[in-house]
Parts: structure tokens; sequence; C-alpha cells
């Protein structure tokens, strides 16, 4: 905000009227076409709305921003202004028509530029805040706005100042009424409407299940979280879940709240927001777990349900440490047969569709390789696997690869795994869930390593093979510290820093970069790199080395041809003295 409050706020700062009026126009408009003179809005708060038509963002933050306008512009002196981002007056009107607010006019383009300008406007929707001064109060109003709503006026930094020592001390002094309860609600709801008082659930363990039903995450906890909580109910614990939904649609949250056994805030209730506030949510689902006193016990325990259920109950840190302790062994006890043979499923698939058995894999390094022909990133990075998997079969037998669909449908599986050399998991296959599970893949292209005794060596082997391809193999920590001595070997009679004619307006410094693209050769390279930070730009070191002589300090540096300064000879990415 200091940069933007300096132009705006600095000493040629302009005031309000000339802010939003210009030579031939001293008033703004409303969707019925009345003109309001820019000087009646002086002793108000002012929102300039940076929106448009075409933004789906937009269009989706738009009613919140009306509701808190007609909250606060019948009791203060609080107006917004519609600066619009749309290409045509059509576009302008439609959108125009949904705002109770004024604009500044779709026809004065002028003025619409200049105070994106100003404002630094690089993305919408957004919503600055000024006084009737003209002056800068706070430049993250949709920020504000979606997180406080109303209660964040009058937008000021004392306010918000204000608004998060109140936060502050609410977690210090947190109960569960503190929680659940607002000045014009004192219960929670059950699946059949009933009320149920909040006095009810004190001394209980609490958890408070953050979700939206439509989301996958949320969807696949769901059936093993109504079979946890099903139990502890049958074993008489005191414990109780209140759903904290944050669906957009009534409907939705009732059909999905009247198939579950727990409770509910009521929808829309606003308080949902608050609370995810106030428990920092930064994930669904999230199932935070009050104590009996009503103070937090644990931030979130939807993986420790996913992954132990009922064991991992009552979410103390003494239980977490019996886990983690469990875990352990667990891991030290991995094998591959413990990973991929379960009840009569003990064997993968071969190119011909022969089964392989699980059992003559046993003593191979081993590389699981989850991915989808519907995943672009998928599609960009097998080609090269199969060209590293081919070069470390020619020279190690003792090597397999194991493809784990996510793919959709058969005829995508198919099409998908044709393109591959190596093994496959069936497509739907059961043990895929487990192994997702195992490995904690969050995303695809995902490729993990498992050493001859089964054990798991890297969950990044993907990164390995980007950046080194076969010579990874076999993945391991001490393999990865003879690269790294490799290539500190090559490179440490290499110029730390050179000038190149490419790019004459800084050094190019000797960096190790994991991946990039030469803006030379426009090829791949990796580990080494003349890098300028400031510019994102990056030589091969054959490219650096290797082009026309340019002036550095005292020394010249010569970069062309094969012969370069001191002899240096450069072949593919990699220049050594001759």
């Amino acid at each position: 905000m200091a940069e933007t409050s300096k132009q705006v706020n600095g000493d040629d700062a302009q005031d309000l009227h000339s802010l939003l009026s210009s030579p031939a126009r001293d008033f703004l408009v409303r969707n019925d076409g009345e003109q309001v003179k820019v000087d009646s809005l002086l002793g108000k708060k002012i929102g300039l709305y940076f929106s448009a038509a075409w933004c789906g963002p937009c269009q989706r933050f738009t009613p919140q921003l009306v509701e808190v306008y007609n909250e606060l512009s019948s009791k203060v002196g609080f107006e917004i202004v519609f600066v619009s981002g749309d290409e045509d007056e059509e576009s302008f009107g439609d959108y125009f028509s949904k705002m109770p607010w004024l604009a500044v006019p779709f026809t004065d383009s002028e003025t619409r530029d200049r105070l994106d300008e100003l404002f630094k406007v690089r993305g919408i929707p957004n919503l600055v805040m000024v006084d009737d001064h003209g002056k800068l109060v706070n430049e993250n109003g949709v920020g504000v706005i979606r997180s406080y709503g109303a209660d964040a006026y009058p937008f000021t930094p004392e306010k918000m100042k204000e608004i998060k020592e109140d936060e502050d001390r609410a977690r210090r002094e947190q109960t569960l009424r503190s929680v659940l309860v607002t000045p014009s609600r004192d219960f929670v709801i059950s699946p059949d409407g009933n009320k149920v008082p909040v006095s009810e659930l004190e001394g209980k363990t609490i958890g408070l299940l953050f979700s939206v039903a439509s989301y996958r995450k949320c969807t696949e906890l769901t059936p093993k979280l109504v079979e946890f909580y099903t139990k502890l109910k049958e074993n008489k614990e005191d414990f109780e879940i209140v759903l904290i939904s944050l669906e957009d649609d009534e409907e939705s949250f009732n059909q999905d709240f009247k198939t579950k056994p727990w409770l509910a805030l009521p929808f829309n209730d606003k308080s949902g927001s608050k609370l995810a506030r106030h428990f920092m949510l930064s994930t669904l689902p999230t199932l935070v777990i009050l104590g009996p006193d009503g103070k937090t016990r644990h931030s979130n325990v939807a993986e420790a349900i996913d992954d132990y259920g009922v064991l991992a109950y009552p979410f103390t840190p003494e239980k977490f440490q019996e886990l983690k302790e469990l875990e352990k062994a667990k891991v030290e006890a991995q094998t591959l047969e413990s990973l991929l043979v379960s009840g009569d499923l003990n064997y993968v698939l071969g190119k011909d569709g022969a089964k392989v058995l699980v059992s003559d894999l046993v003593g191979k390094t081993i590389l699981m390789y989850f991915s989808a022909h519907w995943c672009p990133p998928c599609r960009a990075f097998t080609p090269k696997l199969v060209e590293v998997y081919k070069q470390i079969k020619e020279r190690n037998e003792a090597f397999e690869l194991i493809f784990i669909s996510s793919d959709r449908d058969q005829e995508s599986f198919d099409e998908y795994y044709s393109q591959m050399p190596w093994l496959a998991l069936p497509f739907g296959d059961p043990r895929k869930a487990s192994l997702a599970k195992t490995f904690k893949v969050g995303g695809i292209p995902m490729l993990a390593a498992l050493g001859p005794t089964g054990q798991t060596v890297t969950k990044e082997a993907r990164d390995l093979v980007v950046a080194h391809g076969a010579d990874a193999y076999p993945f391991t920590e001490e393999r990865l510290k003879e690269i790294e001595a490799k290539y500190d070997e090559i490179a440490k009679d290499w110029p730390k820093k050179v000038k190149h004619v490419l790019h004459e307006e800084h050094e190019l410094e000797l960096t190790r970069v994991q991946v990039y693209t030469c803006d030379k050769c426009e090829e791949e390279g990796t580990i080494w790199s003349y890098h300028c930070d400031e510019c994102d730009f990056d030589l091969h070191a054959k490219c650096a080395l290797n082009e026309d002589t340019k002036e550095n300090g005292d020394e010249a540096v010569k970069v062309g041809g094969d012969e370069s300064k001191d002899g240096w000879v450069c072949e593919g990415n990699v220049c050594t003295k001759a």
C-alpha cells in the first residue's frame, strides 16, 4: 500500500472533485441515468470499484458488495463509485443495472484510464477506499469486504488494527459459547431442523467441520467421517460435530445436510466466515477440534481421521505422538509386497497384458508413476520418463516402473498406457487409493522411488529425473551427493561472472538452476546457468562462454566459435578448459 499511498496522497495529490470529475463533467451517474454532483460526496467514505461484466470473480463479488453497501449507505456516509473495465456500453449498462451505487460515465474513458493508472489497478475486482479529500484509506477493499463485511467500516488502518486486536483477544479468551453463540442465535440445528441449544454441547469434545459438499476432497472424506462419528457414538463418547458449511446455495446445503448424522450452523449464518477467519482456515475440508473447555485442541484433524479413523481420538498431543510412533514402525516395515499385495491382487500388468507377480519384482528398484492422460503436465513429462526408463534398463535389469493411473475411463487408460514401455496397475484397481495415501499424492505427475528392500527412497523422483535424467538412478541420497560433487567439479574453473552481448544491462552470475530455458539457443538447461536474477535471464555455459568477446573489467571473456578465452572447450552443456 505504501507506494500507491505515496503517489495518491503525496504533495501533488488531487482532491475528490479533481479525482472523479473531468473538464467536461462534474457529475457521476446512477443506473437510471440520474446525474449526481461529485461535490455531494464530501464528508463520505468512498469505495472506487474497478470491475467489469466479463470478469467472473467480479460477478461473484458484486452481490456481496451490494449487501454491504445497502447495510452501510443508509446509516453512515458511505458511497461506491463503479469504474468500469467493460469494452462496450451495452455490457457496462447491463452490469451497472445490478448496482445501487454511482459510476463514472462509460463515455469518460479518459477518467477511467486515469484512475486505473493512479491506483495501479493490475487485476479486478479491485476496491480502493478513499476519504472525501481523495486520500487513500485502504487499497485492499475486496479482501476486507470478503473477510469482515460492513463490520470493517470505516476501513481505516486504525479500524483494521482494532479488528485484528479483537480477533487476537477472542482467540485467547475462546470458549464454546464465544465460538458458536451470536447475539441473535444460541443454538445449532439438527438434520431434521430442530434447534439444539449450544449449552447442551458444553463439556463435550467438539469438531467444527468446515466443508463444501460439492468439493471433491470433502466428498472423499465424508464416508470415513460418518464411520468415525458413528463409532464414537456407539462407544458413548462425549463428542459432537458441528458443520460450518461454506455452500453458496441453500438447496445444496439442505440436500447434503439432511443425510448427515451431525449438527450444523444454519445456512448462510454470518458467523461462518468469521469462524473461518478465527481458525485461520486454509484448506477444505478442515475439522477443528475443541476440547471440553472450549479451547482449540487441534487446528485440523481431517487427515488424521482419513489415515487412522477412531485410533486418532481424542486428538491429544499424546495420541498424535503415539500415532507418529506407529507410522514410523509402519514405514520401517514397508516392503514391496506390503504395498502392492492385497488379497488376491498380487500382480501388476505387463505390456502384453500378462500378469506379472509382485514377488517377481522384489529386490528391484521400483518407480511408482502416478499420472493420467487428461493431465497436460503428465503428457509432457511421460516422453522424458520413457527415455530415462530405457536408458536405465539398458544398464540395470534390476529396475522397473509401475504406472498408477488416474484416468477416468478404460479407453483413456489404454490409449495413454500404449505410449509406455513399463508395467501398470490395472485400470480402476482398488490398490491405487492406498498407494496414493501412502505416498501422499496431492497432484500429478508424481514419481516415487522404492529401493530393493521396498522402502521409500524418495517421493521427489520426478524432480530428480527432470534435473539429472538417468544419472539420478538409483535415486538415493548417496547418488545425489555424487552428482552434486560431479557438477561442482565441472564448474570449479568456470568464471563466476561474465558479461554478454545479449544481456549488456547486468553481469551474468554462475548460478545453480534446476531447470531453465537458455535465452540464446532456446534449449532446456539444467544445474548450471549464467543467470541474471533481476531480469530472469539464463544462458547455458556453452552459450555464455562461446560467443562474441565482451569486456569484463580488465579481462576479455571470449565467448564465440569453438575456441574461447583461456582455452575453454564447450561440448553440450559443459565447458571445460582444454
